[in-house]
């Protein structure tokens, strides 16, 4: 079934109630009987709640796992996509690095924008404007004071641009289209330190936005930030099938990679994670990590946290830095605290050990009662 047919309230039908397993199914089992199975589950969790006392619960179907079957099963083709979210956590690009006549770091990015199809859930494509071929585009990252010269080429058949959140110049602030074909530099200093953003500036925004043409620009402060496990994170959501709202919902683009891929973490390890938000069509995102409160430093730009919590709210580009240790081994979620954001891809797990190792793909999923099947 092609993605015309995929609406969003059809998925999370599907993966709140059907218990749908890989791409094929998501566009399928979805669409039929969702009512009717509504109404067996619901039948079901009644009876579970009304067993009789030191009795089981009257109940073998599979799907009444520990956290349902809020699932899709099978991988995407990484290969094909050109990115793979796993890498993509610690995939900082901090350019090709040089010294200045006054003495300044220089540093050369090239980013090319492109048409692609991406596959963001097992079976379900996108059709997507990418910078350096992959969604988000690349982690960016220099020094407070460094000298950044980005190179972009577009090698659409769309004007677009690179629009860099921060301190610059009006005529490298990226709101002129380029046009197909043609070639800008981009040149500033990179100030002030902090967790900023790219993204095509060229209108319609939303379409641009919402198509991929986005990125992290991390400038980190002159006295670096204290060692930790540093991993990258855009919030982000895909409308397969144009019709305004989102479909699917991710951490770097892929729904539910995080949940059967889990980021090992190890015990008493600090972990810092540059989050932001580019989610198009649904005014507010969010992070919710479970266990554990974090220290939350609001764009980045304060060596102060903003917050300790355990959940945050970020419109469209806003962005922090997110700071935490595990003291104890475990398996703890991180989502959306948007019942239907994480219920439609946005959830992920961190599998804190002695030895900051990672279990097989799936093996922690199954553990925690996802169905699998």
């Amino acid at each position: 079934m092609s993605n015309s047919h995929l609406t969003r309230r059809k998925v999370l039908g599907g993966l709140g109630l059907a218990g749908l397993a890989g791409g094929g199914l998501l566009a399928r089992q979805a669409i039929a009987s969702t009512n009717a199975e509504a109404e067996r589950i619901e039948q079901r969790r009644l009876a579970a709640q009304n067993h009789a006392p030191g009795q089981p619960p009257h109940t073998t179907d599979p799907h009444s796992a520990l956290h349902g079957s809020m699932f899709v099963v099978g991988e995407v083709d990484h290969a094909a996509n050109g990115f793979n979210p796993t890498n993509m956590l610690t995939d900082f690009d901090t350019g090709k690095a040089s010294m200045l006549p006054s003495g300044q770091t220089l540093r050369e990015y090239t980013i090319v924008s492109s048409n692609k199809t991406i596959e963001v859930a097992p079976g379900v494509s996108f059709s997507a404007w990418v910078y350096n071929g992959r969604c988000p585009g690349p982690f960016i990252r220099a020094t407070e004071g460094d000298r950044v010269r980005i190179t972009f080429i577009n090698g659409s058949d769309h004007p677009h641009s690179m629009h860099f959140h921060g301190i610059h110049e009006a005529s490298m602030d990226g709101v002129l289209p380029v046009k197909p074909g043609e070639t800008f530099i981009y040149e500033f200093d990179a100030a002030p330190a902090g967790l900023h953003l790219y993204h095509c500036h060229v209108p319609p925004f939303m379409r641009h936005l919402h198509k991929g043409l986005y990125g992290l620009f991390i400038v980190d402060p002159k006295t670096p930030r204290p060692p930790a496990k540093e991993m990258a994170m855009v919030m982000n959501a895909f409308d397969v099938n144009f019709d305004s709202a989102n479909e699917i919902y991710a951490v770097n683009s892929i729904g539910f990679h995080y949940t059967k891929h889990p980021i090992p973490i190890k015990v008493g390890e600090l972990a810092r994670i540059y989050v932001a938000n580019l989610t198009e069509f649904d005014p507010i995102n969010s992070f919710h990590l479970h266990a554990q409160l974090f220290n939350y430093y609001d764009t980045g730009t304060s060596l102060t946290p903003s917050a300790y919590t355990d959940v945050i709210m970020q419109c469209q580009a806003q962005r922090g830095i997110i700071e935490f240790k595990y003291d104890r081994p475990g398996v703890f979620m991180f989502h959306a605290h948007q019942s239907e954001f994480n219920q439609l891809g946005w959830m992920g797990l961190f599998e804190v050990t002695e030895t900051g190792t990672a279990s097989a793909p799936n093996e922690v999923a199954r553990r925690l009662g996802f169905d699998l099947a």
